[in-house]
């Protein structure tokens, strides 16, 4: 969009006001190349750094990081592709056009923290007036020696490429275009500065660095890269899933077999950079933020069977916005996302969020130059201007280092397949904790429920009773009387209990139907109907499945297989089979069932029969917190999975 560029010219240069490591800087470097069409390229950067530096960009889109020593501190450049003085190196080299780096090598230079607006504005006003507001700044702050005798430097170079070519595209930061505008017109005699640098090394940064240190979240870096070049086609629906699933062949036989988180993380990436915008156009961050929730919550479904809900959609943005403004600026950082992810949803989303929102598909751990682990801390001290300076990172207890980022990943393909070698399931203990607590926490509401349908009130008399019925008295208030209410006492117990989350009507969704009885006198008979274990494997032997529906009978081991009992034939889906069941082992007379759906009339026949109840709960009466909580369960595939089942359950 040549709308929002914009130029600043003395002689032949061509200079761009730029911002270093903003995604919106580094377009608009491409449309400048496109529009002043330069046979020279110079950069911002030192010449002592032009060789190793070269062979970062040449190394693009893998990302280099370049390393050098000054006295006993480390100087880092990182090479990324959002940023502009690489998208300049790199479009010098693509075009043949030469490339000269005019700054001055400094062993000291000054931390500058600088309040600067949001480069997201560049999209929304254009470059000029971003650029006199920001020049406004930078002249109320007055400049440093080191700051001066890098910008005469700078404009003693340019007056000698101007002389040499006909067009220069200059690259250079906000804060110091002006001086060296005033500078280019006097003349300079030449600098004083180092020629040459010992030490210049440069590695491959490790991937797991890449969300601590880039710039720009790696996300965002993947989608300008992949729109760099021509886009291939999208992605077509139904791709890889991030859900672990092998066949029964498989976990019997342990064979071997690929998990595509990679390819399915890189899908995301090509289908997004395709919805983000027309090709060529400057990628919207808004966009990008939207592109990269919505893949994130496919993926969050895939793996745990929810689905994200418009209103959580819509507090996520709303929170991260508000989020942003406390910071003085206009969109979220990464941070400020992870924390809208987790606190308007749960943590489940918000390693989804993060695991995508840190993929960089083309970085690995091993390349053809040593790789080298950084992190944010270790850039943060001794900034020089050549350097990366992240922002201040943010503390806050209990999102500083969260748990659920470290979640554990399988080291070669096919590693847990090799726990599935034990013959014997049983389930995860903490689980079965909050499900015991949560069917008597049903049974407490199924009783209440029947006290209050068999409580009556009446006139006042001579007694309370239990007390005055407001509600009555208040609607039959033209009588004048005092209405009191008598609460019946129920005389027996609730027996079973069944949840029933989806009716799975075709039969497909849940297949796995299973009894299990319990392990000891504090637990429950249990008969389910889940997602197959093959489904959704997260560790050795450990398989996280989705209940559809479960019944809870107590006392335990008495319940046989229920699902190929012949008295329940006559139960035309798997939740009337339960409820059956359910009639048929309860040792008390009332059975609570909660559903979407109230029971045929039929079963309400066959209940009476028996002298039992049914005590009908609408599932949307109960907490979708609790019953979220409670839809997820583990298979462990043998008992001593249980002592390393809490590494591996999400």
């Amino acid at each position: 969009m040549t709308d929002q560029l914009y130029l600043e010219h003395f002689g032949n240069v061509h200079a761009l006001p730029i911002l270093h490591y903003r995604m919106e800087f580094a377009h608009l470097v491409r449309e400048a190349f496109e529009t002043v069409k330069p046979d020279c390229i110079a950069l911002e950067l030192p010449q002592t750094l032009e060789q190793q530096f070269l062979r970062g960009v040449r190394r693009l889109p893998e990302i280099s990081v370049l390393a050098y020593h000054v006295a006993a501190q480390s100087v880092f450049l990182i090479i990324e592709p959002a940023d502009p003085l690489i998208e300049g190196a790199r479009l010098a080299l693509d075009n043949d056009v030469p490339l000269h780096l005019v700054d001055i090598d400094l062993d000291s230079y000054p931390s500058h923290p600088e309040q600067l607006p949001d480069s997201y504005s560049v999209q929304r006003i254009g470059l000029e007036p971003f650029y006199r507001e920001v020049a406004k700044l930078y002249r109320e702050i007055p400049p440093g020696e080191e700051d001066l005798r890098r910008e005469r430097g700078m404009a003693y170079r340019l007056r000698q490429l101007s002389a040499q070519h006909e067009r220069v595209l200059f690259i250079c930061g906000m804060a110091h275009l002006e001086r060296i505008r005033q500078d280019f017109e006097a003349p300079q005699a030449q600098p004083l500065t180092r020629t040459h640098r010992e030490g210049i090394t440069i590695f491959n940064l490790h991937p797991e660095c890449c969300h601590e240190v880039l710039a720009e979240y790696p996300f965002l870096s993947a989608l300008y890269e992949t729109r760099r070049s021509p886009l291939t086609p999208e992605p077509a629906p139904g791709g890889p899933s991030l859900r672990k699933s092998f066949n029964a062949f498989e976990l019997i036989l342990g064979g071997k077999q690929n998990i595509p988180e990679e390819e399915a993380l890189a899908e995301s990436v090509q289908r997004s950079a395709h919805r983000i915008g027309p090709e060529g156009e400057l990628p919207d961050r808004q966009k990008i933020m939207l592109r990269l929730f919505l893949e994130a919550a496919r993926h969050y479904r895939q793996e745990t069977g929810d689905k994200v809900h418009f209103w959580q959609k819509r507090a996520f943005f709303r929170f991260a916005r508000n989020y942003a403004l406390l910071s003085r600026m206009l969109l979220p950082d990464l941070f400020q996302m992870l924390a809208a992810a987790r606190g308007c949803l749960d943590d489940n989303f918000a390693y989804a969020f993060f695991r995508l929102a840190a993929h960089y598909p083309w970085q690995r751990e091993t390349a053809d130059i040593p790789t080298l682990r950084l992190s944010a801390a270790e850039l943060w001290s001794a900034t020089k201007r050549i350097r990366f300076r992240p922002r201040e990172q943010v503390r806050a207890k209990g999102l500083s280092r969260l748990k659920m980022m470290n979640r554990k990943k399988e080291k070669r393909p096919g590693d847990w397949l090799e726990g599935f070698d034990d013959p014997y399931i049983c389930s995860f203990p903490p689980e079965d904790l909050n499900i015991e607590e949560y069917g008597r926490n049903l049974k407490r509401i199924g009783a209440r429920q029947l006290s209050e349908e068999a409580s009556k009130s009446e006139p006042f008399s001579s007694s309370l009773l239990d007390g005055i019925d407001m509600r009555e008295t208040l609607r039959n208030v033209h009588e004048g009387k005092i209405y009191v209410r008598e609460n019946k006492r129920l005389k027996s117990g609730v027996g079973c209990v069944v949840v029933i989350l989806d009716e799975d009507k075709e039969g497909t969704k849940y297949p796995y139907c299973m009894t299990w009885l319990g392990e000891h006198a504090q637990e429950s008979d249990m008969a389910f109907y889940a997602t197959p274990p093959t489904d959704n494997i997260v560790g050795p032997g450990i398989s996280r499945c989705e209940y559809g529906g479960f019944l809870l009978s107590y006392p335990p081991r008495r319940m046989l297989d229920v699902w190929h009992d012949p008295d329940y034939r006559y139960a035309v889906s798997k939740s009337e089979l339960l409820l059956m069941a359910a009639l048929d082992y309860s040792l008390e007379k009332d059975v609570v069932y909660a559903a979407a759906k109230p029971p045929r009339s039929f079963l309400k026949q066959h209940a009476a029969r028996l002298g039992k109840r049914i005590v009908y709960l609408p599932l949307g009466s109960l907490s979708p917190v609790a019953l979220k909580k409670l839809r997820a369960f583990h298979i462990l595939y043998g008992r001593d999975k249980r002592d390393i089942a809490r590494d591996y359950i999400w």
